[in-house]
């Protein structure tokens, strides 16, 4: 059974039908308890409905079982047990699938339904205890004992009661459902009890809750449980009704712009201005057409803008609409710079901006002249600068971009981990934007700028995606024509756009992005190359910056070297200028304070000026010295002379090596080692002397990390010269690779390892023969004062380098006396 919306099939008056059941319900009288205080009755089993004393309620009747039982007991004029099943979901449940306290209640007339089943009207007369189920087929029958409940209230019960009504009061109020006789009816009700049952059957709570209120024989304890719901229900309430009437209040708001907006349309109508939206709509169709939009591009736009032009004024996509649009009509379809092909033009333009760089300006004159006698050419170059920081990368961008006649545009990768920084956010995401690649063109305003990627060895990776994966599109010229950002989802030609990027350091760049570049390497500036851009570039450019340009500053040659050798230690100029620019700024207080100033800037003013020095340069050795070489290093800040020592001492056969050096420094070492070992029968080196004497190799400045194989001739020479007692030439610098043949390797970073031998007073150097092809780069004056002598053996390299004849007794064990 469950409680449902029952009708009539007869047409009567509701109202006087509905009044007319009712009286049958209370002319059916309550069974008599026999000598036992117990009643014998049908039981109909109520799924998902709560019937209380006094309650008249509804019930719909689908089950055989409990129509029979209804008709047998209105056959004899009787009530039945409602039984409260504790499952909705069981269609014939057992003797346990019921709770233990029922309601005797009286059915009225059965009415039948279209759907064929039937229903009628219960009335609920008192809770029964029951007791036994006397029968279970065709039909339920229980026997069940009543439970009398107190009528009385004392003056505990009363306040509860009126609290008890004060809550009810206020869901009448707040519930829309439920009805204002409500209240009055429980106002009038006197008992407890009943008062309990009357808000209970009245209130939408869950099923559940009118059991447990259904189980509670106690009045007291009744109402007390149903204050607690009830203090429940209004809290829901109140809230319903807070969200209802902000519901309610944006709706009328709505409205009132609604009306407004529609007065708007007519005045503006009558005035002749017409509608201001359509003017917009109208407005950026014009924009769109005077657009060199591609077909997909048009296709794309006038779809959405027939989208926008549905749309109400108010509607929240309208917004997301617009932007986009306007991200396609902002866009440089098409419009693209006039290059200027004169090749002498870009030449003028290239030298007066940088000193040097031969190997990228060739670069790009050689693409300048292409492009004058192929002026159609479609593939633009790639180019990937790698140098150190301060070197020029970066500003000769601009002055290609310059030579070229075209826009620069740059955007630095410097930290960026996040794909869509490349590509665009979809546009399902609020506040999406397009990419950096699309939102640099925009502002470059043309579709073939120079266009500088800077730092492109930052790229950074985490669950945001991989940058460098989505540049792969970007540098490829077989698909760089058709760029798809994921804002715009519409392709992009870039592929008339000159990209350069910059970068520090090949390593970091993936293989696949590397692939799609051409490197051009920066080397680092040599200090001859330092003193011509500090004269043509740096002092001018600080002079003028600081003020001072009326003094008739003069920096000698002597000055800006003892800038560059003591108060910087760099690859490129950056610190060489902002220590030109102290000076010029202590000159520029000095002329404020109305105190002296010198106006020729020599070395001695250096050190007067900026201080005592920071840097210190290597120096060739005092004297010739046994187990002491001079090796040429290369750093990132160029070349350096290194003294490597070693010593030879009584022990048993250890090696040890000392400096901070790496994994193929320490490899070099052992090659050395066991070349001097295979060759020790030439060299006349007993072999008890590798067993019974130890060899500490040292490499000074040992806070500074060094590796690399270049190493390996300059520690043999120590080592054997340690050995065997032959002092090592002091002027004398090398560097090379060793094998264990002896033979000698080519090395890298030749260039700056000659002209750091060459300031520190070196004058013959020992070099790889197949390093030769690297003097080219060296400058005439290194060339000029160095011996430098081309080598293929470690032979030749003990021959040249060691002194003929032994200045000391070479070290050996000690021969056992015979008592020990």
């Amino acid at each position: 059974m469950n409680q449902n919306n029952w009708s009539f099939e007869e047409e009567e008056d509701f109202g006087v039908a509905l009044s007319q059941r009712t009286e049958e319900l209370y002319r059916v009288p309550n069974r008599e308890v026999n000598h036992e205080g117990l009643i014998e009755a049908w039981a109909v089993p109520l799924r998902d409905l709560v019937i209380f004393p006094r309650m008249v309620s509804p019930i719909f009747v689908g089950r055989e079982a409990s129509l029979l039982a209804i008709q047998a007991a209105q056959l004899n004029d009787q009530t039945v047990i409602g039984l409260t099943q504790r499952n909705a979901d069981e269609d014939a449940p057992d003797v346990d699938g019921f709770l233990p306290i029922g309601v005797e209640m009286a059915v009225g007339r059965l009415l039948n339904m279209p759907e064929g089943s039937s229903s009628a009207l219960v009335q609920g007369r008192r809770r029964v205890e029951i007791v036994e189920f006397i029968q279970v087929k065709p039909f339920l029958r229980v026997r069940v004992r009543p439970m009398p409940e107190a009528k009385d209230a004392d003056r505990e019960m009363r306040a509860l009661m009126r609290s008890v009504l004060d809550t009810f009061d206020q869901c009448v109020h707040l519930d829309r459902a439920l009805p204002e006789e409500a209240y009055l009816y429980a106002l009038n009700i006197n008992e407890p009890g009943w008062l309990a049952d009357m808000i209970a059957s009245t209130l939408s709570i869950d099923a559940l809750e009118k059991q447990k209120l259904l189980m509670l024989s106690d009045p007291t304890t009744r109402l007390q449980q149903l204050h607690i719901l009830l203090a429940q229900e209004v809290d829901v309430l109140e809230l319903e009704n807070k969200i209802h009437t902000r519901v309610q209040s944006e709706m009328n708001h709505s409205q009132r712009d609604f009306y407004l907006r529609e007065q708007l349309k007519v005045i503006q109508t009558e005035l002749g201005e017409g509608d201001i939206w359509q003017q917009d709509v109208a407005e950026l169709r014009e924009k769109i057409k005077k657009a060199k939009l591609s077909k997909e591009a048009l296709e794309t736009a006038e779809k959405e803008l027939a989208r926008l032009e549905q749309m109400p004024p108010m509607a929240p996509e309208v917004g997301i609409i617009r932007t986009y649009l306007e991200w396609i009509i902002d866009l440089p379809w098409g419009k693209l710079s006039k290059d200027k092909l004169d090749v002498r033009h870009a030449a003028e333009i290239l030298e007066r901006d940088h000193y040097g760089l031969k190997k990228v300006k060739d670069r790009i004159l050689e693409y300048i002249a292409v492009r004058s006698l192929k002026p159609k050419k479609e593939r633009q170059p790639i180019l990937c600068f790698v140098g150190a920081p301060g070197t020029g990368k970066t500003s000769l961008g601009r002055s290609i971009a310059e030579a070229l006649g075209r826009e620069f545009a740059r955007v630095s990768l410097g930290g960026v981990r996040d794909v869509s920084e490349i590509r665009g956010h979809r546009r399902t995401y609020i506040g999406a934007l397009p990419g950096r690649i699309i939102q640099t063109i925009k502002r470059a305003g043309k579709a073939n700028p120079l266009f500088m990627l800077d730092e492109i060895d930052k790229l950074g990776s985490d669950f945001r995606g991989d940058p460098s994966s989505a540049l792969l599109e970007v540098l490829d010229p077989e698909q760089n024509h058709a760029f798809s950002d994921h804002y715009l989802e519409i392709p992009f030609d870039l592929s008339k756009v000159m990209f350069i990027t910059t970068a520090n350091s090949l390593y970091d760049i993936p293989d696949a992005l590397l692939d799609r570049m051409e490197v051009i390497e920066f080397p680092g500036y040599i200090e001859e190359e330092k003193l011509a851009i500090a004269d043509q570039y740096l002092i001018p450019r600080q002079i003028a910056e600081s003020g001072v340009h009326d003094l008739g500053l003069r920096f000698s040659v002597g000055s800006v070297q003892s800038i560059i050798r003591q108060y910087t230690y760099e690859a490129g100029v950056r610190n060489l200028e902002r220590e030109i620019g102290r000076v010029c700024r202590k000159i520029a207080r000095l002329k404020a304070e109305g105190k002296r100033y010198p106006q020729q800037i020599t070395a001695r003013t250096i050190e007067k000026l900026l201080g005592p020095p920071q840097y210190f340069m290597s120096q060739i050795e005092d004297e010739d010295e046994v187990g002491v070489a001079t090796g040429l290093a290369w750093t990132v800040n160029g070349g350096e002379i290194m003294a490597i020592e070693v010593a030879v001492l009584e022990g048993k056969g250890n090696l040890q090596i000392t400096g901070n050096i790496g994994d193929v420094m320490q490899e070099s070492v052992q090659a050395g080692l066991t070349y001097i070992k295979s060759r020790a029968r030439d060299f006349e080196i007993p072999l008890e002397v590798f067993d019974r004497m130890d060899i500490h190799i040292h490499f000074p400045e040992g806070a500074i990390p060094k590796d690399g194989p270049s190493a390996g001739i300059t520690l043999t020479s120590a080592l054997f010269s340690a050995l065997t007692g032959h002092p090592v030439y002091r002027d004398v610098a090398m560097t090379g690779e060793i094998t264990l043949r002896g033979r000698v390797l080519p090395v890298g970073g030749v260039r700056d390892k000659i002209l750091a031998a060459h300031r520190a007073g070196i004058k013959v150097i020992l070099l790889p023969e197949k390093n030769l092809k690297d003097l080219v780069e060296l400058p005439k004056s290194a060339r000029h004062d160095l011996k430098i002598i081309p080598v293929k053996h470690m032979d030749e390299v003990l021959k040249i380098a060691l002194a003929p004849e032994a200045t000391i007794e070479p070290p050996r064990p000690r021969v056992k006396d015979e008592e020990e």
